[in-house]
């Protein structure tokens, strides 16, 4: 049975929170599709810190995206990840993104969300009102905002369907988290 994961982006994702997870899964066997708003080479930028109060922005590789988020078609896919950076700010507003979001949500599939991620769901709050999640410290007010409680504490975060984390420092625990629910899912989905 062949497994799929679609990955979120757009430019300026960050380079880490997107190439990670996409090799990683490949590894594994897994088929992923990068959706964005156009069909292009995406710009990823790599965040760090460097003696500012926030993070530095600097470009990073380019990524294909293979397909469009008006072309995916949610029910083909076994997981969800969404990388963070400054692409969930603005791809948070395309109505077949929120479609996408929610159809993981509703049909209890695997979610993946980090840093910047949880500036989508501020879109869709119905999605992780009640829910338990992290993400970048900065997002704190707008997962409580959208009625999610936002755990500080812990850099990675599972909450049913949901593995969250902070940032890219977060990446080796957050996939084996990710990738425990997904083949807990193609698991079942096999028997």
């Amino acid at each position: 049975m062949e497994k799929n994961v679609l990955i979120l982006a757009g430019d300026a994702v960050e380079a880490l929170e997107v190439f990670y997870p996409f090799y990683r899964l490949l590894e594994e066997g897994y088929e992923v599709t990068i959706a964005a708003p156009k069909k292009k080479k995406l710009q990823t930028v790599v965040h760090d810190f460097t003696g500012w109060d926030t993070y530095e922005e600097k470009p990073g590789y380019l990524l294909e995206a293979n397909v469009t988020f008006d072309e995916v078609d949610p029910e083909a896919f076994d997981g969800l990840v969404i990388p963070g950076g400054r692409a969930p700010e603005y791809i948070r507003l395309d109505p077949n993104v929120k479609k996408i979001v929610k159809h993981f949500f509703e049909a209890n599939k695997p979610i993946a969300a980090i840093c910047h991620a949880s500036l989508i769901f501020e879109t869709i709050p119905e999605v992780v009102k009640g829910r338990t999640m992290t993400a970048y410290i900065a997002c704190k007010p707008g997962v409580e905002a959208a009625g999610g409680t936002y755990v500080s504490d812990r850099t990675t975060y599972v909450d049913e369907n949901l593995v969250s984390a902070h940032a890219w420092p977060d990446l080796p625990t957050f996939m084996r988290e990710f990738m425990k629910l997904l083949e807990k899912k193609t698991t079942m989905q096999q028997v």
